[in-house]
């Protein structure tokens, strides 16, 4: 266990456990997991990736205004088809709505991230990631929905399920898609957690 005096602490800002996965791909193992209640609702005329930007930064800045002497880390994926921000499904007739949307054109997943650092300097970034999903018959669609892993997935799919079965073309980060670039993760990680006894 780490001794607060030789190092301030990491926090991941988030109850997604697939972020935490993500993380450790890099060798990070977050001291603490305290997400961030906020509220995600989007600004009138707000776009996709500005939503994914400020709600990453929003929530760092809640955790770290509790926890002032840590890093924290904070993540929020959004999916845009155009200027639409799609819903986080909750129910079969969010996750039918998004599948038909979605299915045989392309869309965009927004990954937005912010680091702040013990002295409140803060990196924002958001990648973006070009998604196709192949033409759904209704048989598709309603077999996915009966998977049940869409449920609080942005867009209503979780690529690394079954939804991969359907995606045609996927240009940029796929660790994005999934909710968290890991290139993006590690180009602001390095030299501050990468690279340090944690």
């Amino acid at each position: 266990m780490k001794n607060k005096s030789e190092a301030p602490a990491f926090i991941l800002a988030s109850a997604s456990p697939r972020r935490l996965v993500l993380l450790e791909q890099l060798g990070v193992y977050p001291d603490k997991v305290i997400p961030a209640s906020i509220d995600e609702t989007p600004q009138k005329g707000e776009l996709p990736r500005k939503l994914a930007e400020r709600l990453a930064q929003e929530k760092a800045l809640a955790v770290a205004k509790e926890s002032s002497d840590s890093f924290v880390l904070a993540a929020d994926t959004v999916v845009g088809c155009g200027r639409r921000i799609l819903p986080k499904a909750e129910t079969d007739k969010e996750a039918r709505f998004c599948l038909k949307l979605l299915s045989g054109r392309r869309h965009k997943v927004f990954g937005g991230i912010c680091f702040i650092q013990p002295d409140g300097k803060s990196i924002s970034r958001v990648s973006e990631t070009v998604v196709q999903f192949k033409h759904m018959s209704d048989r598709d669609v309603e077999t996915y929905i009966a998977s049940g892993e869409w449920q609080g997935k942005a867009g209503g799919y979780a690529i690394q399920g079954l939804a991969a079965g359907y995606i045609k073309f996927i240009g940029g980060s796929y660790s994005n898609v999934v909710g968290l670039s890991l290139y993006d993760t590690m180009k602001i990680l390095d030299g501050k957690i990468l690279g340090k006894k944690v």
